[in-house]
């Protein structure tokens, strides 16, 4: 099932909830009761928690996208890190630039084509990918430099790689949901909480008292799936894609 129509569905059974509550709630009560006799101690407290839990849903928004952009620069440096190892090969014997860049292709196909749908279902990066970064900085090490110009381009190949390695254990380490399980409770107790204090403030049955109350807690649901789809950067509708690699490397059978 598509996430979009969960949310959508999500959303439905918010407003429902929450209408079909008051319509049965006004049903028992009755019209006796005086609606409009509403503590103002119930809205002095309806207010404050509206305001915590809006800080507290603004804080989960902006971490998880944080997360989220980090993600982002973590695999465009990945990327231009290994752009980089295969354009300053070019000092190299034809020999040893074409194994360079082989190494450099190799892993970038694998990333691109294997390890991304094992990272999004699993959320972990395989050890493959890091043999294959493994072999492209052994290859290039164990080699010693044979002029001026391969001794000068040496290190910066080797501090790109060292990039690209520590750019693929950060990739590694924002794969899957980060948001812990104490997090969640709090936001989703914090919204039954929040959306139950509309019948403090006993509403009635009317429509435009209705559609607010549908649209509040259409909006608190909505918010909520959002910060769970940027919580896993790299597998949900709102991902992180591959689209550094495809832009650096386009002449390799990237799928995308």
């Amino acid at each position: 099932m598509s996430e979009w129509v969960v949310l959508a569905i999500a959303m439905a059974a918010a407003c429902a909830v929450v209408v079909a509550v008051v319509l049965l709630r006004h049903r028992r009560v009755g019209t006796e009761k005086n609606v409009d006799e509403t503590p103002d101690v119930i809205e002095y407290i309806t207010m404050m928690i509206g305001v915590v839990y809006a800080i507290v849903l603004g804080l989960a928004i902006a971490g998880v996208w944080e997360a989220r952009g980090a993600a982002q620069d973590d695999l465009f440096r990945e990327a231009q890190s290994l752009r980089e190892v295969s354009d300053r090969a070019v000092v190299y014997p034809a020999e040893f630039r074409d194994q360079v860049r082989a190494d450099v292709d190799a892993y970038v196909t694998y990333v691109v084509n294997v390890e991304w749908d094992h990272m999004a279902k699993h959320g972990e990066i395989t050890d493959k990918g890091a043999e294959l970064l493994e072999k492209l900085q052994n290859d290039v090490a164990t080699r010693p430099p044979a002029s001026d110009l391969e001794s000068q381009a040496y290190q910066p190949i080797m501090d790109r790689i060292s990039q690209a390695s520590d750019a693929r254990n950060q990739r590694g380490q924002n794969a899957g949901p980060g948001m812990p399980a104490v997090v969640w409770f709090g936001l989703i107790g914090g919204a039954v909480v929040t959306i139950g204090m509309l019948f403090a403030l006993q509403i009635r049955r009317t429509r435009r008292e209705l559609i607010l109350a549908a649209c509040f807690s259409a909006l608190i649901a909505f918010l909520l799936f959002m910060i769970w789809d940027f919580d896993d950067p790299f597998a949900r509708s709102v991902s992180v894609t591959t689209q550094p690699f495809e832009d650096l490397f386009p002449s390799l059978n990237l799928k995308g």
